[in-house]
């Protein structure tokens, strides 16, 4: 009775049938890589999306803290503007008051330099019996010589 239902039939596989087996197998590995690259690709996308969200929130307060800085400087810079400006206003009128000075006094002051210069001549030259007194301490590269050495020197 049962032998009916289960009679055997050896069935030969055909070339198609292993290519089209064969082509099912490679579009499964294929699907099961592009479903892992794209879990990875989701799983980095999100990374991503967290780390652009804390720069974010970083970044608006530093921002803040920039725009403020910035503006001081601009005050800053304004007032240096306005001190350069009243410093280059003293200084032409410094320049404009020396000028005046020197023109009012200029001339005066040589003619009482020029006198003063004649008198001593002429005091001088009255006096050439006495011998002129030399100066106490000579200069040499940056170093004093007493006086006694300097004439021990000059009688060397």
């Amino acid at each position: 009775m049962f032998r009916h239902v289960f009679r055997e039939r050896v069935h030969t596989v055909s070339g198609g049938e292993v290519a089209g087996i064969l082509v099912a197998v490679f579009w499964a590995i294929l699907v099961s890589f592009l479903a892992v690259a794209l879990a990875r690709l989701a799983q980095t996308l999100r990374a991503t999306t967290k780390l652009v969200a804390d720069v974010t929130d970083q970044a608006v307060p530093l921002l803040a803290d920039a725009s403020t800085a910035v503006r001081s400087a601009q005050t800053q810079i304004d007032r240096v503007d306005a001190i350069a400006s009243d410093v280059q206003e003293v200084t032409s009128n410094a320049s404009a008051l020396s000028t005046t000075v020197a023109s009012t006094f200029g001339g005066p002051l040589v003619k009482v330099a020029a006198f003063g210069y004649g008198v001593r001549r002429a005091l001088g030259a009255r006096k050439e019996d006495v011998p002129a007194r030399e100066p106490r301490r000579t200069v040499i590269v940056g170093r004093t010589i007493p006086a006694a050495r300097r004439t021990k020197r000059k009688k060397d």
